[in-house]
C-alpha cells in the first residue's frame, strides 16, 4: 500500500489494533486490512519482586498501555497526516497464566502474580493427581487453589477471575471473555465443547477445601472464545482508557484476546496439526500442535490449546535471553569505560560471530541462566551461575557460546520428552523472539541443541503484537467460516519468505556433551540457592 491508501485505510477504520503486554515491553501495532504494519509503539517495562511474589502493578500496565498507543498515534499523524478516531477490530495479548483475582466491585484483591512465580507446587500437585492431567505452577488455577490451602482471607471475596489480558479486555469492552488459548492455561479445556473440561470442574467443586467458598468455579472464570468469534466492542469508557487525549471513538470489534503463546503461534503461521513454533525471549516455549494424544502425563508438557482450540504440547522454561542480555549489558559498559562505546546491536551481533570460533561443548564451561526459578530443573528460585573447572577452556568465544547454549537448555530437557520419549513428529518447527533478530547463530544452535531443522521466516521481528492484529483481522473476516489454518496460509502468509538451518552433527554432539555437563552442575546450582538462603 502506498502513504495515500494507507493515509484512507486509517481514516476508514480498515485497521486492525494488536496490543501485546510482553514481559520486558508492551507494544502496540496498527495494521492495514492487507496485514502491513503502518504504525507502532511501545512501552518498557520490569516485573517487581514484592514480598517474594514478581508482579507488575496495574498503574504501570495503563501507563504502559497509553504510552503505546499515544507513541503509535503519533507516528501514524507524523507519517501520514490523520488522527487515529475509529479502528476496525482491536485485539490484547498477554503474557499467559498468573492469578487476577477481583472483588465484586472490581477491585483487585492481591498484587497480581505473574507466570514467573514458583509458589504453587502443592496445589498443581494435589490438582494434577485429581485431575489425571498436568497442571503446571504457572497455571491460574494452581493460583487460586494454592490460595484456597494456605487459607487466604481475600479468596472468600473473588468475583471473577482472569489472565492480564482478559482483565484488559474487560476494561476495554466490559466482557469477562479470553481466548481458548489463553483459557487453557487458566483451567483445562476440552476440545470437543471449545470450553473448560466439564468434568475436571466437577472434580474440583467437589473438594472439600473449595466447599467451603459461597463462589462457584465455572461462575468466577472468564468466558471462553474461539478465534474467529465476536468478544464484544471498545466501550466509549475503553475508548478513553485506550486514548485519554479523547481522540478514539467506541466501536471497534473486540476479538478474544490471547496469549502470547497463541500470538506466536499466529505470527509464525503455526496453527495447523503437526506445526510448531518455539519463541525465545526473557521467557522461552514451543508450541507444537498434536495430531494425536500424548501416550502419558508429562509434569513437564503443559497441554494447551492454538487460538481456534487444537490440542497443542507446551514445553515452558521461565528463562532465556535475560542472562545473555546482563551479560552484553556488562560488555557494553566495559566498551563505555575503554572509550570504544558500541551500539546495542553491533554488540550483539560481535558477541554471537565470535561465539562460533568457540569449542562444539563449550570448553567445559557451564552456565544456569535462572533470573527466576525453574520447574523443569526443579529449581526453586533464580539464581544466575557461571561455573568453569580449573581445567575448562576459558575464554571470549566459549564463554559466549554457553551463554547461548543455556539460553535452550531447560527448553531441550523439556523438549527431549516429546522428541524422544513421545516421537511427536513435525512437520515445520519454526522460531521468532529477539535472540533470532541476529541471523543465522542462535538459529544454528536451537538446531542442533534439538537436533531438527528450524525454520525462521522474514517477520521473525513482527512477533506476539502483529499476531494478535491479524487475529483482529480474522474476527473481521470471519464470516465466511474460513478457518483460521487457511486464512493464514491463503491471505497472510501466502508469500513469506523464510531460511531453515538443518541440525550440524559435529554441533549436535557437542551439544548433547555440554548439556550433560549441565545436568551434572544442577546440584551446584542447588546448593548454591540452600547456602543463599542460609546465608
Amino acid at each position: 500500500m502506498n502513504t495515500d491508501q494507507i493515509k484512507s485505510a486509517i481514516e476508514n477504520g480498515n485497521t486492525a489494533l494488536g496490543i501485546e503486554l510482553g514481559s520486558t515491553r508492551i507494544k502496540a501495532v496498527l495494521v492495514a486490512d492487507n496485514f502491513q504494519t503502518v504504525a507502532s509503539g511501545d512501552f518498557v517495562w520490569e516485573n517487581e519482586l514484592d514480598q517474594g511474589i514478581w508482579t507488575y502493578s496495574l498503574e504501570k500496565v495503563w501507563a504502559g498501555i497509553q504510552t503505546s498507543y499515544a507513541n503509535l498515534a503519533t507516528e501514524a499523524k507524523d507519517k501520514y497526516g490523520v488522527n487515529i478516531k475509529k479502528i476496525g477490530s482491536i485485539g490484547i495479548s498477554a503474557m499467559m497464566h498468573g492469578y487476577m483475582a477481583f472483588d465484586k466491585d472490581g477491585e483487585i484483591l492481591v498484587p497480581f502474580r505473574t507466570w514467573r512465580n514458583n509458589i504453587t507446587g502443592q496445589a498443581a500437585g494435589e490438582l494434577t493427581e485429581l485431575f489425571n492431567f498436568n497442571i503446571p505452577e504457572r497455571w491460574s488455577i494452581a493460583h487460586l487453589y494454592q490460595a484456597v490451602l494456605n487459607k487466604e482471607d481475600h479468596v472468600k471475596n473473588i468475583d471473577f477471575l482472569t489472565t492480564l489480558d482478559g482483565y484488559v479486555h474487560y476494561k476495554l469492552s466490559g466482557e469477562k471473555t479470553v481466548g481458548i488459548g489463553d483459557a487453557s492455561g487458566i483451567f483445562p479445556v476440552d476440545e470437543n465443547t471449545a470450553d473448560y473440561d466439564a468434568d475436571m470442574i466437577e472434580k474440583f467443586r467437589a473438594l472439600q477445601n473449595v466447599k467451603q467458598y459461597t463462589w462457584d468455579i465455572k461462575e468466577i472464570l472468564p468466558t471462553v472464545k474461539v478465534a474467529g468469534e465476536n468478544a464484544g466492542a471498545l466501550t466509549d469508557a475503553g475508548a478513553a482508557l485506550l486514548d485519554p487525549t479523547g481522540q478514539l471513538q467506541g466501536g471497534a470489534l473486540m476479538a478474544p484476546s490471547e496469549g502470547d503463546a497463541g500470538t506466536g503461534m499466529v505470527a509464525t503461521n503455526a496453527v495447523r496439526k503437526r506445526t510448531g513454533n518455539i519463541s525465545a525471549g526473557t521467557s522461552a516455549f514451543s508450541m507444537v500442535v498434536l495430531d494425536e494424544p500424548l501416550k502419558k502425563v508429562h509434569r513437564d508438557i503443559d497441554m494447551v490449546t492454538t487460538p481456534d482450540g487444537a490440542p497443542v504440547a507446551m514445553v515452558h522454561t521461565n528463562n532465556s535471553s535475560s542472562d545473555i542480555n546482563a551479560w552484553t549489558s556488562l560488555f557494553a559498559e566495559f566498551a563505555k569505560v575503554i572509550g570504544a562505546p558500541q551500539k546495542p546491536n553491533d554488540l550483539y551481533e560481535a558477541l554471537f560471530d565470535n561465539s562460533l570460533k568457540g569449542d562444539q561443548d563449550g570448553g567445559g564451561l557451564v552456565n544456569f541462566a535462572y533470573l527466576s526459578g525453574e520447574n523443569i530443573t526443579k529449581m526453586p528460585e533464580g539464581r544466575p551461575l557461571f561455573v568453569r573447572k580449573p581445567d575448562s577452556n576459558f575464554n571470549l568465544a566459549n564463554f559466549f557460546k554457553v551463554q547461548l547454549y543455556s539460553a535452550f537448555a531447560p527448553l531441550k530437557i523439556g523438549m527431549d520428552i516429546l522428541l524422544r520419549e513421545e516421537h511427536i513428529k513435525t512437520d515445520v518447527l519454526i522460531a521468532q523472539g529477539g535472540l533470532f533478530k541476529t541471523p543465522v547463530v542462535a538459529q544454528q544452535v536451537l538446531a542442533d541443541a534439538l537436533n531438527t531443522p528450524i525454520t525462521v521466516m522474514s517477520n521473525a521481528g513482527e512477533g506476539g503484537p502483529w499476531g494478535m492484529a491479524v487475529l483482529a483481522l480474522y474476527a473481521q473476516s470471519h464470516k465466511d467460516g474460513q478457518s483460521l489454518a487457511d486464512y493464514l496460509d491463503d491471505e497472510v502468509f501466502s508469500s513469506q519468505e523464510s531460511a531453515t538451518l538443518e541440525p550440524e552433527p559435529v554441533s549436535v554432539r557437542g551439544y548433547e556433551k555440554f548439556i550433560d555437563n549441565y545436568k551434572a552442575a544442577l546440584p551446584v546450582e542447588g546448593q548454591a540457592v540452600e547456602s543463599m538462603k542460609m546465608n
